[in-house]
């Protein structure tokens, strides 16, 4: 089994990279894990105050539930992903059941700062990209996918993400084992990661990978 772990700061490009692997590997020989299922329930929060949760923080993923289900995936269990909500800060009573695979892709800003998740990876790749641009691709997913406006976002930009970036995030770069410049626009890295992936799993560049899985 291998587990290619991917980690970048906010709007860094980190789902096209993980889209790009996809197209490499078959996805039924692929699980994939989004550090953003771990956030801890808010439930306990009033409502009102949900709002101030620094989510660029270290503190606010529970990095030991994600452990654990990396591990069962390696025991060949199934795990219950859970399903978390930017807009009331909360987990749902669903979760998304995940079967173990033979390559395990775990994508999130924060994952690196956890040495026992960092231990976990056999790959690590952290994604960069400049912070206008980063920026820009904030504005656009906050807007669509989290129903903040413009001025929100921007206030917790600068309020945390910038900062947290550069306090928990940015140091994080040393762990990688590629870094991937410019995100998803960057073919030469990901045609390096692609390598590697193909390296580890023992196949050739024009070797069909299912052969590895039979």
């Amino acid at each position: 089994m291998l587990v290619i772990g991917i980690c970048g700061g906010t709007g860094s490009g980190k789902t096209t990279v993980v889209n790009k692997i996809l197209e490499i590997l078959p996805a039924d020989h692929v699980a994939i894990l989004s550090q953003d299922a771990y956030y801890k329930d808010n439930s306990n929060i009033p409502l009102e105050q949900r709002k101030f949760i620094n989510f660029d923080h270290p503190d606010s993923i529970e990095f030991d539930l994600l452990l654990d289900h990396i591990e069962a995936l390696k025991r060949g269990e199934t795990i219950q992903m859970p399903i978390y909500s930017y807009i009331t800060c909360t987990r749902a009573k669903e979760t998304i059941p995940i079967e173990s695979k033979e390559v395990i892709i775990i994508e999130g800003i924060l994952l690196f700062t956890d040495p026992k998740i960092r231990k976990a990876c056999n790959v690590k790749v952290f994604v960069d990209a400049p912070s206008d641009e980063r920026l820009l691709r904030v504005i656009k997913r906050d807007i669509i996918e989290r129903g903040r406006n413009v001025e929100q976002t921007l206030d917790r930009y600068i309020d945390t993400v910038k900062p947290m970036h550069e306090q928990f995030i940015e140091p994080t770069k040393r762990y990688a084992d590629i870094i991937v410049p410019l995100g998803g626009e960057n073919m030469v890295a990901i045609n390096i990661l692609a390598s590697t992936i193909r390296q580890k799993l023992g196949l050739t560049k024009d070797h069909n990978i299912n052969t590895i899985f039979h």
